[in-house]
């Protein structure tokens, strides 16, 4: 069958038929095998592609890690922990999940700043990396690695005195609840030293969401000659060093795909720099969104098509229970559409302004606010792009104790 790409904003899907190819399959037979809307798709070859660009595009000597607080889904966490070189967690939850999925606990480490002081014991017993984000972590580590004869391996989470420039969500810089103030690090590493514990290196993370190659080149510069300056202090050769990700998704008018080459050419001097100022450290990229966000669809299907004073309304069986982010209710200041349109066979025909709203009680549930659309019918499917990271478990599932969905990866 021919293929085409929707558009230039969502190319990564092809259309067969008019519609909406995901793993192979278009979204009426993927529908119909899963047996039910709403769902979640993620498509196994668009995650391969993610990984083998990055690849491509940063030095061979930088690590990627799977951040799975953007997508746990334990087949997809399999999937993704053969292709990278470690998995970062951010809970106990996470971290079973993880080593179900195969993950080697040398290249799982785990970040949060609440870490429970059973958390910091299973993750004493798992052989895992903790990112220290607390002096109150310090002495738990300290004791259950008496306890359990193991070593405590430890980074300690910088929170910096630099803002990643552009970013959604700033994760470091000023006041944060993420990681020691840069100015408590020399009494942490002392601290490390006295207790015992296993130190690794540090872990920085300034922020996410950043479509501007040259500001993570300049929050990775920064971060580096911190750690630099930082490991000055330090009684055991900094092995790890986490400069964070922050890598961007497009998912509004005007966005553009993030420039891979400026950043690796960044990192490129910097692994440069480490064989000679930190020689025995690994560089180690986290991403989530990045990999994950653009692989996954979220579909639900038109049960109701109402007009109110000219306006068209497109109800479906599915909404900001399972989608907050697509909602606009998460994080966002003022409120904007992802990308979304509808799937069915043919594909060609007349368009329609037209708003998506879900099944909830509250005007809050509102997937597509008066965006340009097919003309839709009652049974058609709506597919809500970029939605394979944040979607599922950052949703309010329960919340007027509507239908569920299911998840799969193609």
């Amino acid at each position: 069958m021919p293929t085409a790409p929707i558009h230039a904003a969502m190319d990564q899907f092809a259309l067969r038929d008019g519609e909406i190819v995901v793993g192979g399959q278009t979204l009426t037979q993927l529908a119909a095998r899963v047996g039910q809307t709403p769902f979640y798709a993620y498509d196994r070859g668009l995650l391969r592609r993610r990984v083998a660009e990055l690849r491509a595009a940063l030095p061979s000597a930088v690590k990627l890690h799977y951040a799975m607080k953007a997508n746990p889904m334990p087949a997809l966490v399999g999937f993704m922990a053969g292709l990278v070189d470690g998995v970062d967690v951010a809970s106990a939850g996470e971290l079973k999940v993880a080593l179900d999925a195969g993950a080697d606990p040398a290249e799982v480490s785990f970040a949060g700043p609440g870490k429970r002081d059973v958390e910091l014991r299973q993750a004493v017993a798992a052989g895992v990396l903790v990112n220290v984000e607390s002096m109150r972590e310090l002495p738990v580590l300290a004791a259950a690695s008496h306890e359990l004869g193991l070593p405590a391996r430890v980074a300690l989470r910088v929170n910096p005195d630099f803002e990643l420039k552009g970013s959604g969500m700033k994760m470091g810089g000023g006041a944060k609840q993420f990681g020691l103030d840069v100015e408590l690090i020399p009494e942490a590493l002392a601290a490390v030293g006295r207790l015992g514990l296993a130190f690794e290196g540090f872990h920085l993370y300034a922020g996410s969401q950043n479509l501007r190659a040259e500001s993570i080149c300049e929050a990775q510069q920064k971060s580096f000659e911190l750690a630099l300056r930082l490991a000055a202090n330090a009684r055991a050769p900094v092995k790890f060093l986490n400069l964070g990700g922050g890598f961007g998704i497009p998912y509004f008018p005007g966005e553009q795909r993030l420039d891979l080459a400026p950043i690796g050419a960044n990192l490129a001097a910097l692994v440069e720099r480490a064989r000679s100022e930190l020689p025995k450290s690994a560089i180690v990229i986290e991403l989530g969104r990045y990999f994950a966000g653009e692989a996954g669809v979220y579909v639900t299907r038109i049960v109701d098509r109402k007009v109110s004073r000219g306006q068209v309304f497109l109800v479906t069986d599915g909404g900001l229970n399972h989608h907050l982010a697509a909602s606009g209710n998460f994080g966002q200041v003022v409120r904007k559409n992802y990308p979304v349109t509808i799937s069915r066979r043919g594909g060609v025909g007349p368009r329609e302004v037209a708003s998506v709203v879900g099944p909830l009680c509250t005007p809050l549930d509102l997937l597509a606010d008066r965006m340009d659309l097919p003309a839709a019918q009652i049974g058609d499917l709506v597919v809500v792009f970029q939605s394979g990271a944040y979607g599922a478990t950052a949703s309010p599932r329960a919340f007027l104790d509507q239908p569920g969905f299911v998840e799969v990866l193609v």
